[in-house]
Order: structure tokens, then sequence, then C-alpha cells
């Protein structure tokens, strides 16, 4: 059997989802992952651990640092990876991504088109994960969980990427296209 011709299969693999359904799905997981560990969905947290347990393994010790004695913060060095919600459900996501391009045929390795384009991706990757941080949280926790949570910094979190959003397009428009 063609699953390319399987009208069910395009529908869930191949077409693009409603956007309702996606955030309907979202707010359903958001509730699960509430009530399940207790703590509001995050991301960018997880990246934090991975990088410290990255530098754990090369024999530098971070857990002195500021970001680790925060509140809970030492508790993250006493599990490791696979003891951790959080990089487990980063990793499903990871996998999920992978998973969906696959099956819709749609996963592709490109050739970069150039080094201004890599150089730029990277400075802008390595400043939404400083910014990320500093901020205590991505737009999941800061956004997301937020406005899930009711809170008002939310909605200012979500006013502030709109503009960031427009500002940050202009800014590609005129130096990369």
């Amino acid at each position: 059997m063609n699953l390319n011709n399987n009208k069910y299969y395009n529908k869930w693999f191949i077409n693009s989802w409603p956007y309702i359904a996606g955030a309907v799905l979202l707010s359903l997981l958001q509730i699960v992952t509430l009530a399940v560990t207790g703590k509001p969905w995050r991301v960018s947290s997880a990246m934090a651990y991975w990088g410290a347990w990255i530098l754990n393994s090369f024999g530098l010790d971070v857990s002195h640092w500021t970001y680790f004695n925060i509140e809970g913060g030492q508790e993250i060095f006493k599990g490791g990876f696979l003891l951790d919600p959080h990089s487990i459900r980063n990793l499903g996501i990871i996998v999920g991504a992978l998973f969906s391009s696959l099956m819709a045929s749609q996963f592709r390795i490109r050739k970069v088109k150039s080094k201004k384009q890599f150089l730029l991706a990277a400075i802008g990757g390595l400043l939404m994960g400083y910014g990320a941080r500093i901020a205590q949280g991505c737009n999941i926790g800061g956004l997301f969980s937020s406005i899930a949570s009711l809170s008002l910094s939310g909605w200012i979190f979500g006013f502030a990427v709109v503009i960031g959003a427009i500002i940050g397009s202009r800014i590609i428009v005129r130096f990369l296209i």
C-alpha cells in the first residue's frame, strides 16, 4: 500500500494541522505536565542542566556557580539526565520532531548557503540561549506556562516577543534577503 495516497496518512503526517488543534494539544500537554510534575512546562532550564552535566563529565565543577545555588539548583546534580523530567521531555520533543519529519518525508540535511548565514545563525542561537537563561525562562516558560498560570508577566512577555519578532524580521529582510 502506498502511504502517500492514503488520506488519513496525509491528514496526520503530511498536511499541516490547524493552529487551533496545535493550541488545544499544547494546552492539554501543559495541564498534564503541571499535574504530573507539579511544575509548569519548561525547556531552556534543562539545557542549562545539560551544559552542567557535560562540563562535570569533563571534570569542571559548576555546582558552586550562582545559577545552581538558587532554590532547587543543587537537585540537578543528584539525579542526572535520565531522572530529570525536563530533560526527558526535551528529548521527547527532539525525537518526536525527527519522527514527524521522517514520516512526512520532509527530513533534509541542507548545505549552509553562506558563511554569513552560518555566522548569523550561530550568533542568534547563542544570544537566544543566553537571553533565555538570564531571563530565567524561554518562550515556553516565560510565555506559555506563565499565561496558563494566569500570570501578567506572560502577557508582557508575549507583547515583547511580538515587538522583537517585528524588529528581527526587518533586520533579516534588510541584511539577509
